[in-house]
């Protein structure tokens, strides 16, 4: 498989949807709404065989437009070939919980820490991770840096944070 139109259609033959298709900087990602089902079928197809998950891209889009997304950037080495998933997400969900994305940790090991990162930093919650805590601020910092409506605060445990 050499064309990521090729990928498309592998998608939407096996998993029975049409998917968004966005081009944009020479760069072509496939908005999804079955994320595992995709990961899993990209990750086992031997035609496109996705075998690495070399990054995972949280942005918050902000407070006016009200959503998170999230860009799954996978390679297949032996294809030589690039590919972009996207998932977008309620930034802010009415009880006051962290939106959820299920975890790709079990197809791609890379996705563990990736999606530790995501969680500390923008503040989406990974269901399934094997161990979902936070990777880079201490276990009891509050907020996630990335949002932008984040507000650093003052001090920490007496430490001062601004300068």
């Amino acid at each position: 498989m050499n064309t990521v139109l090729h990928i498309k259609e592998l998608i939407e033959q096996n998993l029975g949807k049409s998917l968004y298709w966005d081009e944009a900087n020479g760069r072509i990602t496939l908005e999804v709404e079955d994320l595992v089902a995709v990961c899993d079928l990209l990750w086992r197809s031997p035609e496109a065989y996705f075998d690495s998950l070399s990054c995972l891209t949280a942005i918050d889009n902000g407070p006016e437009k009200g959503d998170l997304e999230l860009i799954y950037t996978l390679y297949s080495i032996p294809n030589h070939l690039t590919f972009h998933l996207r998932v977008v997400v309620p930034r802010e969900l009415p009880n006051g919980s962290l939106p959820e994305v299920p975890t790709v940790s079990h197809i791609w090991k890379t996705a563990d820490w990736h999606e530790r990162e995501a969680f500390d930093l923008v503040g989406v919650k990974f269901t399934g991770h094997p161990d979902l805590r936070r990777i880079l601020l201490p276990e009891d910092w509050s907020g996630h840096p990335l949002r932008k409506d984040y507000e650093e605060p003052d001090t920490y445990h007496g430490i001062q944070v601004k300068y």
